[in-house]
Order: structure tokens, then sequence, then C-alpha cells
């Protein structure tokens, strides 16, 4: 039978990994204990030995982040069975918190071109870094040449941003809510506040609703634009995030067929 409860698979977790860890030298003959004991790996990242076994035995036991990346030192864990530990146990990982990546690789900054519909990639600032030139048509002002490329500023800031989306306030309202979700993941992040604090100082707007406290996922769905030139069209958004690089986004739109 599968196992359900989250504390009962941490502990398995936890057992499998233990016992796969090399036995240290020890000079007196052969260990009966497959991998490290309890009484090893409780020193190893500086725990009780009780709490290693309570953990084990799938007990509700307090498990702070830091206790936990100790527990991750000790026994080794690759990016990916680090995470799952940190999920399991119901807490945020402090070293997923460190700043994020900013060179993206040249595989990544090439998803866009792979779309005939416009697409566009945004890093963890919502700044775009890849685009392809149907999105660079439809988002005038936003992706010209030499324009700023961050779409708070431009959606806050730019003249153009209230002509070309159609429901700008609703869609401005939004993605405040969007980007405080993001925000909340990393609340130190230096480059997230000195953006915050920008569009607070020279947007009306902003500071207004981010005092609103809202929060929401980032969701696809219908979004109408007034382009300058070729009149209004309406899409179907979809947003993807990137598994090797989770906090960057790649949006794409989808024409609506028969659209206004």
């Amino acid at each position: 039978m599968t196992e359900t409860d989250p504390r009962s698979i941490l502990g398995t977790f936890i057992r499998a990994h233990r016992e796969r860890q090399p036995s240290p030298a020890r000079s007196g003959g052969r260990r009966r204990t497959p991998g490290l004991r309890r009484e090893e790996l409780a020193e190893a990242a500086g725990v009780g030995v009780t709490w290693i076994t309570w953990l084990e035995q799938g007990r509700d036991v307090s498990a702070s982040p830091a206790a936990l990346a100790r527990l991750a030192d000790a026994l080794h864990l690759s990016p990916a069975e680090r995470v799952s530990l940190f999920d399991l146990a119901g807490r945020r990982d402090p070293v997923a918190l460190a700043e994020p990546q900013t060179d993206l690789s040249p595989r990544l900054l090439a998803l866009p071109e792979l779309f005939a519909v416009p697409a566009y990639l945004l890093d963890h600032t919502w700044t775009a870094r890849a685009w392809n030139a149907a999105a660079a048509r439809l988002f005038t002002g936003w992706l010209d040449e030499g324009a700023d490329r961050n779409l708070l500023h431009f959606v806050f800031l730019s003249p153009t941003a209230k002509i070309l989306i159609a429901d700008w306030p609703e869609r401005a309202r939004r993605l405040v809510a969007e980007f405080r979700a993001d925000y909340s993941r990393r609340p130190r992040d230096a480059e997230m506040r000195a953006l915050i604090d920008a569009l607070s100082q020279k947007s009306p707007l902003f500071p207004q609703l981010w005092r609103e406290q809202a929060v929401l996922h980032r969701e696809g769905g219908e979004r109408e634009f007034n382009h300058p030139v070729d009149g209004p069209q309406r899409f179907l958004q979809t947003t993807l995030l990137v598994a090797s690089q989770q906090e960057c986004k790649l949006v794409c739109l989808a024409p609506i067929q028969g659209a206004l």
C-alpha cells in the first residue's frame, strides 16, 4: 500500500538516505548496520539522536529549516533530494532563498524563438530576457529597441501601456498581486526590493495597489490589446515555469481565432 502521510514518507526518506551513506571506517570488525547509525548522523548534522529517531518514526516533531539544512548536508543530498526533504517537512529551504541566477543559458534564452505566436521569457524581476518577433510586434513600447524591458515598469510608467492593454486598470491590479506572490518567496532579494521602491516613487497607482496586500498566482486567460497598427487583438495567455530555473517564466499568447 502506498504511504500517504507526509511525516511517514519523510521518515522513510531519511532512513533510506542514512542507510545509503558510507559507513565510517572503524576497527574491530564488520558493522551489522548499513550506512550511518542514527548517532553518527545526529553528530554529523549537529542534532539530537532522539530527534532523528522520531523523524524516522514519522512522529509529529518540529523541524526547523536550519536543522533540516544541516541534515541535508550530512546526508549529502542532491538538489532534487534536498527539495523533497523540505517539501515533506513542510518547510522552506533557506538555501533556496539565495540570490537567483542572473546568467541564463543560451538554450533557455532560445525558447521564445521556438514559438510562432508571441512568446517572451521573464526573469525573477519580471524583466524580459528573450522574446520572438511576434512578441516584439505586439508589445510596442515595451520590447522596442533600447526600451526598458521590465514588465512592471512598462505597465505602470509608460503611457503606451494604458493604450495597448485594453483592460489596463484591472491588468495592472492583477500584475501587482501576482508579483507579490513571487516577492513573498524572496523578500530579501535586493533587485526585487529596488524595483518595488522605484515603482513606489514613480507611479501614483503602484504603491496604492501594493498596500492592498493582494496575492494571486500568475494565471492564464484571455488578454485583449489595442495595437496602434494591427488594431484590436485577443489572445489566450499561458505562463510556463522553467523547471531548471523556476524564477523564470515563459509566457505565450495564442491568438483567438475570429477574435474582434
